[in-house]
């Protein structure tokens, strides 16, 4: 590994961005942050990847295009995905991995950071070996599929902060310079008292594949978005984006959800359910309304946030155009370009930022968590057709197994 001496002698020592939790937030914009930091010379962070599919292999070119890092190992657990991403990358043959415990052996290899790119039932398992191994962590999300996995990963990001190593989660909405100018806005009350949010997830679906004996078949292709021990569903996969959008602009998470949800596709043995409304409740009376949908049927997709006050309303959103409105006033409204790029772009550059100025803090992940504990809240409670409290759910501490067997080692 690279000393932290070395590293800072050769890179940047501005600061990264600070807390992206609270209401007073400060989040550096891409013009700021991203397109603006492209080392070329200097120590390189050496990466393993883990997850080498489709967003494993477009994040593997952005990370190399950012020029502060080199791909050392990668691992899948199909052979011939790990190979592709290796040819890609340049990555030796011996330094290759397949089967489950691959990512141990990339653990192993000697990188200095582990990109997590796998299923997310996977995450909390290889994020917590990563820390314990003394490495920084990239994850996407969600960061899990159950409570029990949120908890390993806060445990492990503290782990991480007290052991002096970058812990950062790639959610992306939050990263775009049109979406933080509307969110300040709600936050200084230009639109009046906030009284209810209304988000989407509308995204085209996939089949479910023939049933086999194992679930090797269901870890291609996002296919795994069906099954909640795997993917954790839908709402967990695509809708955290704008049900994170609006706990973000809000600066706290909900205390309860009601909701319903059913499954439409056909021929389905995948439980994730396709179709699904959710009500969450904040202690001030704030109502937070979702609805999602993950079917092949032509309906335009669907990724934003709508924030109703008293006498304007704002809408943040992962494509299309980010407004703020007041009544009797000049409205605002820009375009929110490419965020499954320039997102991912701004924390690559986020997290070289964090390791060179080593900035410990690691503030995405707490939201992270919340986020992606709000989205179990809405799937428990929209699958059990009930109100459920966020307390409730942090007490069942339900955990969520996934069967492995006959799986390749």
């Amino acid at each position: 590994m690279c000393s932290r001496r070395s590293f800072l002698s050769g890179a940047l020592t501005t600061a990264a961005a600070s807390s992206l939790w609270g209401a007073s937030a400060t989040i550096q914009t891409r013009a700021e942050g991203a397109e603006a930091v492209s080392p070329t010379s200097g120590p390189k962070i050496k990466l393993g990847l883990v997850g080498c599919g489709g967003r494993g292999l477009f994040l593997a070119r952005l990370f190399q295009q950012h020029g502060g890092f080199e791909f050392h190992a990668v691992a899948d657990y199909f052979p011939d995905v790990a190979n592709r991403l290796g040819d890609a990358m340049g990555v030796a043959s011996g330094r290759r991995f397949s089967g489950l415990s691959g990512y141990k052996r990339v653990i192993d290899s000697g990188v200095d950071a582990l990109v997590l790119e796998t299923p997310p039932c996977f995450f909390p398992e290889h994020a917590t070996a990563a820390v314990d191994a003394g490495l920084h962590v990239y994850m996407a999300k969600p960061v899990a599929v159950d409570v029990p996995g949120c908890r390993s990963i806060e445990a492990a990001a503290q782990k991480a902060t007290q052991n002096r190593r970058v812990f950062l989660v790639d959610l992306q909405m939050h990263t775009d310079p049109v979406n933080q100018k509307v969110a300040e806005r709600v936050r200084k009350g230009e639109a009046g008292r906030v009284g209810m949010i209304s988000s989407k997830g509308i995204s085209g679906g996939h089949p479910d594949p023939p049933k086999t004996a194992t679930i090797e078949s269901r870890l291609r292709n996002n296919i795994w978005d069906n099954d909640i021990a795997i993917g954790g569903g839908h709402v967990l996969v695509f809708s955290i984006h704008s049900i994170d959008a609006g706990l973000w602009v809000v600066g706290r998470h909900p205390v309860a959800a009601t909701g319903s949800a059913r499954i439409c596709r056909k021929d389905p043995h995948g439980d994730a359910r396709d179709v699904y409304s959710v009500v969450f409740e904040y202690p001030d009376g704030l109502i937070h309304e979702h609805s999602g949908q993950h079917l092949p049927n032509g309906n335009r997709g669907d990724l934003s946030c709508h924030i109703c006050g008293q006498t304007g309303h704002a809408k943040v959103t992962y494509w299309g155009e980010a407004e703020f409105h007041v009544r009797g006033k000049k409205p605002f409204s820009g375009e929110v370009e490419n965020l499954y790029t320039n997102g991912a772009k701004h924390n690559i550059a986020l997290f070289y930022r964090a390791v060179a100025a080593e900035r410990y803090d690691n503030p995405t992940v707490r939201r992270a968590v919340d986020s992606t504990l709000a989205c179990i809240l809405a799937r428990e409670a929209f699958d059990r057709k009930c109100r459920l409290t966020w307390e409730e759910l942090l007490k069942e501490n339900k955990r969520i197994e996934v069967d492995l067997s006959g799986l390749k080692a």
